[in-house]
């Protein structure tokens, strides 16, 4: 039974997934390289657990007994006690081989390993630990303390306990499980992100402005963000990571970024995070950048 778990990285994921399982009775150690960013997640946690007493769906008591099960740490010292880590950190497979190779040897032997990656393959992520069978991918939605869906993938090494464990975990956490096979993407990714991809190739063709794509899909599709609002919200960096893992892992001209994707992501216009991506967000509201 999974009773701690470790988190690497106090980003957007990570700091939400260990929101959630610490209100779900877990404890939680959660590691970043960057004190600033500890200090900024556990903000971030306690904000949105405010709303969650403000909606009725947890009370101060929960919040409190929730804030006191997770630890901060800044190396991974403090994981050696844990029945499972899940690593949150940014979409690049390099960066990922290199925390596993720092992570492992701090882990119990029967302690499970599971990447919230949402593109890149968990049979070679799995491949370059030493515990192939105990590694699984957990993608979590953003905002985690919000959506409802983890996306589960076993790699081809990945052994029939993981699995269920972390099936058990999903369930303890309150989340409905949809379980994809080890293919680019799996399931929302190798769906959405190519829709995002389409809208930026129309905004680059001259078919619409910003503006215009998103209206026209969340008025025409009942969308609640259109894509070029979404891709800001998600990243643009991340957008095109996905993308690069479709081109790259299916070989189909279909999944070519975008080369205005390319671009924004090239000048460091990533959307929400930097303050400029399809909008500018040092306006308010929001203002189209095209």
């Amino acid at each position: 039974m999974i009773r701690k778990i470790g988190v690497i990285g106090a980003g957007l994921m990570g700091n939400g997934i260990s929101h959630v399982a610490a209100i779900a009775g877990l404890d939680v150690i959660m590691m970043d390289v960057k004190p600033e960013a500890l200090t900024r997640a556990m903000e971030t946690i306690a904000r949105n657990m405010d709303r969650q007493i403000k909606s009725g769906q947890i009370t101060a008591d929960d919040k409190a007994t929730a804030l006191a099960r997770i630890q901060t740490g800044g190396d991974f010292s403090g994981f050696g006690d844990c029945d499972l880590v899940i690593e949150a950190t940014s979409e690049k497979e390099e960066l990922k081989r290199a925390v596993y190779a720092s992570l492992t040897p701090h882990l119990r032997p029967d302690c499970l390993i599971a990447s919230n990656t949402s593109s890149i393959s968990i049979t070679r992520l799995g491949a370059s630990t030493d515990r192939p069978e105990k590694f699984i991918g957990m993608h979590f939605m953003n905002p985690v303390p919000v959506m409802k869906l983890v996306e589960i993938i076993r790699g081809i090494a990945t052994d029939e306990p993981t699995f269920r464990a972390i099936c058990a975990l999903a369930e303890k956490l309150g989340k409905t499980i949809a379980v994809a096979e080890d293919f680019p993407a799996f399931i929302v990714n190798r769906i959405l992100v190519p829709m995002i991809n389409e809208a930026v190739y129309a905004l680059y063709e001259g078919v619409a402005s910003v503006a215009a794509i998103d209206t026209a899909l969340r008025l025409g599709a009942n969308h609640r963000m259109g894509p070029l609002e979404l891709a800001d919200f998600i990243g643009l960096d991340t957008c095109l990571a996905i993308m690069q893992v479709l081109y790259e892992g299916l070989a189909d001209s279909k999944y070519r970024p975008c080369p205005l994707l390319v671009k924004y992501v090239e000048a460091g216009w990533l959307g929400r995070k930097t303050g400029r991506g399809f909008y500018d967000y040092t306006q308010t509201p929001p203002r189209p950048t095209r």
